[in-house]
């Protein structure tokens, strides 16, 4: 979500009046390794707007600490040089995680839980409110509360931990979307967009938050050194019912489509290790996601009557520089067409 805001953002500036997009995140979940693509259209005189579930506003929040690749290093415990090359060739500049206090590689599993659950609540609730601001709205307006996190587990849920701190109604509905990894924010708009087609004049709001430097785990594997080099911190939210309302421009989402394959489940997600999360990341993903984008994509163009040629932005889940690289190079599209992508992995890392 927070590339979404990078091509907002870029409309707003450029003063550009329509568009379609098309959003994917590669991740594990329950039924395999999967892919999420999700089309919307941007449109001040879209038809069927009161059936249509419309973006109201878009928060995002990182934690105040930021730090540099070679920060980064040197902070992890690494002494390797092959290890110091992979982070620095990155393609990433900087990325913020959350700490109360000084940095060190040496927390056990209840101080990494504790500092998941702190810094998930307070950068979670830094995005809502940046998301209600925008949309004009009141924590009291919204009828459904989604929490999308795979880098903890926490009960109560973070969700319902938020609901004293943000001030939502007591009647408020809740769901929790645990465990879909870098795929988790597409289902779970998907879930927020059910409910208000299905509740017409109702809110629903979507915070995907993850502490990733919650789930640092050192051994001397290539895989857990890669997701040490690029995960980070940081959430988003974003807003959505089918009301009416005076704004000039409205984020109509139109349809979804997924792809998922069992036989490639053990390619990507988590173990667990001494108490602790330990990341699973293939060397195969960078080659996975690409064609397994293809194959949701082809499906969602067609059920649309669209072509490639009629996506004017995309947005791709800046897993890592070979992901991002791959994907570009499998699909045919142009440096400035993976642009928002980029930009997003340079200046803040994979926040999944």
């Amino acid at each position: 979500m927070g590339v979404g805001q990078e091509i907002f953002r870029y409309k707003y500036e450029t003063g550009e009046n329509s568009y379609l997009l098309i959003l994917f995140s590669i991740g594990s979940s329950i039924s395999g390794l999967g892919i999420q693509t999700w089309r919307f259209k941007l449109c001040p005189n879209m038809t069927q707007r009161s059936v249509c579930p419309r973006i109201r506003g878009i928060g995002v929040a990182t934690p105040s600490s930021r730090f540099t690749q070679e920060e980064v290093f040197s902070l992890s415990g690494y002494t390797n040089t092959r290890i110091r090359k992979i982070f620095l060739n990155s393609d990433i500049d900087y990325r913020h995680f959350y700490f109360e206090d000084a940095p060190t590689h040496a927390e056990d599993s209840n101080q990494l839980n504790e500092r998941f659950l702190k810094g998930a609540i307070r950068t979670g609730c830094q995005a809502i409110r940046s998301c209600l601001t925008n949309a004009g709205m009141a924590a009291g307006d919204v009828d459904l509360l989604i929490v999308c996190t795979s880098t903890g587990y926490v009960c109560p849920d973070i969700g319902s931990r938020l609901i004293g701190h943000m001030g939502f109604r007591r009647d408020i509905q809740r769901a929790s979307i645990v465990g879909l990894g870098c795929a988790g924010a597409i289902p779970s708009l998907q879930r927020a967009s059910d409910f208000v087609r299905a509740y017409p004049g109702r809110t629903a709001l979507v915070l995907t938050v993850e502490i990733c430097s919650a789930c640092f785990y050192v051994d001397d594997t290539l895989e857990t050194a890669v997701g040490n080099a690029i995960c980070a911190d940081g959430a988003a939210a974003v807003l959505l019912s089918t009301a009416s309302s005076n704004e000039s421009c409205h984020v109509g989402i139109v349809d979804f489509q997924s792809f998922l394959d069992p036989n490639q489940l053990d390619q990507v997600g988590f173990h667990h290790r001494q108490g602790k999360l330990r990341i699973v990341l293939s060397n195969e993903v960078r080659n996975l996601a690409a064609p397994m984008l293809q194959s949701a994509l082809e499906v969602l163009l067609q059920r649309n009557s669209l072509n490639r040629s009629d996506i004017g932005f995309w947005i791709a889940h800046p897993g890592g520089r070979k992901v991002l690289d791959n994907v570009q190079k499998h699909l045919g599209l142009t440096d400035d067409q993976t642009q928002f992508s980029k930009h997003v992995l340079r200046n803040y890392g994979n926040m999944s």
